[in-house]
Parts: structure tokens; sequence; C-alpha cells
């Protein structure tokens, strides 16, 4: 699946906006219809957009079931006799797509992009209704898990992540089209040959035509071209994408029939770059590359996950500020548009999929019905199956972009158990089979140690998340910092391999400042990942420091959870605290 762009052969229309929007917690649209007519007693909810804290309600906030969204567009006459495409960039966390009334797609994950095919359903210059039903609801069966409960005020739903279910069309829609015959895929591997950089390229397609590829840099000058569906190219005194350095060449793909004439076309970008593990090194183009950066989370004000360019580009310029090189898309796969931005700026990425809260034993609610993680009962073969498609569709969207260098296949799942090994093992390979370019890790919990742990060995490089000094040793620092350093270590000892430690940090209430080190308070923090930076500094295998989190983000309701996570060293609304500038003085070196 192609992202839609416009060119000399394919072209793109908008459909962001404002839609007719219901929700429908009981599931009468779907037994009523409600595709096949104006969506009865809608109201406007803008598209991208998460619609939780749209509406100031606490039933549209903790809505559990259906939401309906519904807009009409015109196909333009221009059209005529081309392919036209319907694509959703994310539904969550899974949807139903009609055109008038016709049913054109079905999609399960709320992260990852789908499209339809609706050449056959639609007629250029004439209108269309476009019809979709997005369900929030998170089961067994699901990824991310959860499980809906029936209460005396109706049903809710429980998960076991540690962020506000956030759910709608919070990414772009899009109406496209290409010739009938087409291009259906473009993937690159990159490598280097001494100051050469080679391109391994394929291109699948519809109909048997002749392909050819050309590579041009930055400035437009062709510097490699090749013929057909597959092959490598060289480019010589090749510039490299870097860390810190977005270079990006940009490869075409054509595709002609006899005669030569154009066909379709499709422009890639491409930065030429390897990444590699070797020992307790992570390497990128051969140089030991030390991350430096941020867990994240898509949220903010009003919009919740709904994608924003502005907030995307300010928080990159945040994360410049604080000396930043690297994040992780925690705990799901972030908008394309922020991984094209990391490309262009050199900024490294670890892309994760939405696999977080694979651990009952992480589970608060008192109600929960299973106690064992892996079982059919919970984190079964079904499951299994649907982390299974959100490995493949994260791989297959991503992997073009230089900017990411490491899958994580989930995040702080039950590992220490003999299941959790049966269970990873099959996602692991799955991963490995499709782009044998990358390393594959996942995140493990700090319940679970170097000594315990049945899934790490599966893994390229260890990635813990550690909070020494907040949920282990709170207030007491020196013992934080000795039991912190012990655990690196044993882990150093145990796995000859990378250490990235994907999480550290403590809440902070921002304003509230102390002249002891009191949990809570800006000075705290501060305190609390500067001893983690020296415990870092001590472990050689230590490779990659992420603290949680890069802003303050929403969570539903609880004892520890006072109007969300406050885990940021920026405020939701992206003021710095005390740490932010302490994090500064050590990233960029500064006194």
């Amino acid at each position: 699946m192609l992202r839609p762009q416009d060119g000399p052969t394919r072209e793109r229309k908008s459909l962001n906006g404002l839609w007719a929007f219901r929700l429908d917690a009981v599931g009468d649209g779907r037994r009523h219809g409600w595709w096949r007519s104006a969506l009865p007693q809608a109201r406007q909810m803008p598209v991208p957009a998460s619609y939780n804290d749209v509406v100031p309600d606490q039933s549209v906030r903790d809505h559990v079931g259906d939401a309906w969204y519904q807009t009409g567009v015109r196909i333009p006459s221009a059209w005529a006799g081309e392919r036209i495409v319907l694509r959703f960039d994310a539904a969550t966390h899974r949807a139903v797509v009609w055109v008038d009334d016709v049913q054109v797609a079905e999609h399960e994950g709320g992260y990852t992009p789908f499209e339809a095919d609706i050449t056959d359903h639609v007629q250029p210059g004439e209108e269309a209704r476009v019809t979709v039903v997005v369900n929030n609801e998170l089961t067994w069966s699901s990824i991310p898990p959860g499980e809906i409960e029936d209460g005396p005020g109706g049903r809710t739903q429980n998960y076991f992540q540690d962020f506000l279910n956030y759910a709608g069309l919070n990414r772009s829609v899009w109406l496209c089209r290409t010739p009938r015959t087409h291009i259906t895929s473009v993937n690159v591997e990159t490598g280097l040959d001494g100051a050469d950089g080679l391109i391994h390229y394929t291109v699948e397609h519809t109909g048997a035509q002749d392909v050819c590829v050309v590579v041009r840099d930055a400035e437009g000058h062709e510097v490699a071209s090749g013929s057909g569906a597959q092959g490598r190219l060289r480019v010589g005194d090749v510039h490299r994408w870097a860390p810190g350095d977005g270079y990006l060449y940009r490869l075409e793909a054509r595709l002609h029939e006899a005669g030569s004439a154009l066909v379709d076309s499709y422009a890639l970008p491409v930065g030429v770059r390897t990444v590699e593990v070797r020992g307790t090194r992570f390497l990128i183009n051969g140089e030991p590359f030390h991350f430096r950066g941020f867990g994240k989370h898509e949220d903010t004000a009003v919009r919740g996950r709904g994608h924003d360019d502005v907030l995307m580009v300010h928080d990159f310029e945040l994360m410049k500020w604080a000396g930043a090189n690297s994040f992780r898309t925690a705990h799901y796969p972030y908008a394309e548009e922020v991984l094209d931005y990391a490309d262009r700026n050199g900024i490294v990425v670890i892309s994760e999929t939405a696999a977080v809260g694979l651990n009952v034993q992480m589970s608060t609610s008192p109600s929960r019905t299973v106690t064992q993680t892996y079982s059919e009962q919970a984190i079964g073969s079904a499951t299994q199956q649907t982390h299974l498609q959100a490995v493949r569709e994260l791989i297959a969207r991503d992997r073009n972009h230089p900017s990411v260098v490491l899958w994580s296949i989930a995040n702080e799942p039950e590992s220490g158990v003999p299941e959790a090994r049966d269970y990873f093992a099959p996602l692991f390979a799955e991963a490995r089979k499709l782009d044998p370019t990358r390393p594959v890790g996942f995140a493990n919990v700090m319940m679970v140690s170097a000594d315990r742990c049945l899934v790490t060995e599966l893994a390229d490089v260890v990635m813990v998340n550690r909070y020494y000094g907040w949920y282990a040793f709170m207030d007491d620092l020196p013992a934080a910092e000795a039991a912190l350093e012990a655990d690196l270590r044993a882990w150093a000892d145990r796995h000859a391999k990378p250490i990235l430690v994907t999480e550290y940090g403590g809440d902070t209430l921002a304003g509230l400042h102390s002249l002891l080190d009191v949990p809570w308070s800006e000075e705290y923090q501060s305190s609390l990942l500067a001893m983690c930076h020296r415990v870092f500094d001590r472990v050689d295998a230590v490779v990659g420091e992420h603290i949680w989190n890069f802003a303050d983000f929403a969570t539903r309701p609880g004892l520890i959870r006072v109007d969300g996570n406050k885990k940021g060293v920026f405020t939701r609304d992206r003021q710095p605290k005390a740490a932010a500038f302490a994090v500064r003085r050590r990233w960029r070196g500064e006194a």
C-alpha cells in the first residue's frame, strides 16, 4: 500500500474537515443501517481528531462502543477512467466503511492505514456519501488488549495501559486517483560500500509493464538509474543519512508500456544508511550511536491523539532545544507525517506496535476476570494473530523510513513465564523475515529481572524500563542508584547486547519546589534524572537513555494520576520544568 501523493500520474484530495458525527453505545446504527442515508441526530466533529475531549460531556469522553462519521465527497470529473481509492491513515481501534450503500472496507488496528478501491462504486462528477463506524472497544483479542465491564452506570472499558483510550479518526482521510495499471509498492534497502551507497529496490505493480528507476540527489541531479522490477543501484560518493543529517535522495519508479509511454510513477524519499548491532554497540553507518531522547505520546489538549502539524513541528523543535537525537513511538505507530519529519531532520526513531498492556499483573482493576496473562481466556492465539498482523502492518508502512532503526514488538509484557516466550517467538521471527535489516526488541517491565526474563534472549538489544527512585526507593536516591546499577550490570553480564533504558523518571508537579529532594518537586525530578545518568555513564553496555516522558499526558483518573501522568520534562502545554534545562545541559554539553 503506497501513501497518497500528487505526481504526473497520481492525485490526492483531502477529506479532512467537519464530518457528521454520532455516538452509538448500543449498536443501533449497525442494526438500522445508518450508512444508507444522512446520519440521524448528528453533530459536527473535526477530522483528524480524537472525539473524546472535543465536547464537554463525560459521556463523550468515557464513551464505549461505536462512533459514526459521515461526509459527502464529489468525485472530480477529470478522474473518469482512473482508479479511485479511499484511504484512512488511521481509525482507532477498528472501522467499517461504506460508500453510499456498499461496504468497501473493514480494518482492525487503530494506528496503521487502510484503503479501499471504490472505482466501481462512484461516478466521476457525482457526489458520494462516505460513512465510517469506528469502534473503540478493547478486548482480550485486540492490540492493545482490555476488558469491557458491566456496572451500575453501564458498560465501561478496563484497559491495562497508562494513557487515555483516545479514539476516532485521529489521522487524515484521502480520496486518491491512480492509473488502473499502477505501481502497488516500492521498497528499498540501503547499504554502504566504501564511499558508495547501495540501494536495493523492489517495485510491485499490476500488468506486465516495463519498470525503470531513477535516483536524484537533493539538488535534482540524476545519480543512478536502472531497469526492471528489482535491482541494485550504486550511488557514488554517497551523502549518507545520519543522526543530525537527514539527507534524502529521491527515487522515482516509473511504469511504462510498450513504446515508452508513461503509465504510472511514484516518488520515494530514500536515506542511505546502515544499522547494525555488534557486541554491546549499536552502530549507524558503522559508527557507535548513543540514543538520547524520550518516550513520547501523540497527546495534546482537545485534539487528544489527533495529528496536528503545528504541534508536531513544535515538539521536534523542543527536542532539538533539549539536545535529543531520538525518540520511541510509545506505545503505537505514530502518524506517518512524524516519520517524514524525522527523516528530513536526522532524528532517530524506535518504531513500536500498539502492544502495550499484555500483562494482567499490571492491572489494578478489582473486577479483573483473569489472573494468568497467557491463556485462551486472556492473551491467547487470537491475540497473537492480531499482534502478528500489527507487526506486518507496522513494517510494511515504516520500512522505507531511514529514521526508523529499531522495531519494538511490545511494551512491558509479562515476560518471566515460559508461555511468554512461546507467544513472542513467532512475532520476532515474523519481524526478521519481513525486514532483516533492522534489529528487533521489546521494552522489559521493571518487575522482571535479567535472570527471570525469557523473552530478551529473542531480541537483538536489551530494552528496559526502570523507575528506581520512583516506584522503587522513592525518596532514597542513594539506594536507588545502587539498585539501578546492580540491575543494569546484571543485564550486561547476562546478555552481550546493547542496553537501551527506554523509560526512566518520576512524576513532577510543575511549580512545586523544595529546598530538599522531595518527591513530586521539580528539584527531585532533576536529581532523579541526574542519578540515573551517573549510572548510565558507569555501565559500558548502556547505549541509550530515553526519559519517560517528553511531556505530561492524559490518563484515566487514578489515585496516582491527578490530571494525567506528570512524568514529562515539559508540561502538557509544552512549558519546561526544571529538568528540561538539566537535560539540555547534559545532552548539549552546555554548562
